[in-house]
């Protein structure tokens, strides 16, 4: 069994799960104010959004019916 599986969804639940822990832990220890957490965090959601615009891009529309063979519906 695998940990994290690697689908696209997973990737990007298992980045914004870290990323709202880290944001919960500094939190909870005060140590949100130091500038390398902060710096950290900020490149987290960065990633994260350069992953989702990655993802949307590469998106491919799927049709429901092929082009090929019309119907004729005037029966």
């Amino acid at each position: 069994m695998k940990f994290i599986p690697i689908t696209k969804d997973s990737i990007a639940l298992t980045l914004a799960t870290i990323l709202v822990l880290g944001l919960f832990v500094s939190g909870l220890f005060e140590i949100l104010d130091y500038f390398i957490v902060k710096a950290l965090l900020f490149l987290g959601f960065g990633s994260l959004f350069i992953l989702a615009l990655s993802f949307a891009l590469r998106n491919e529309s799927k049709k429901n019916r092929p082009e090929d063979t019309l119907q004729d519906d005037s029966h």
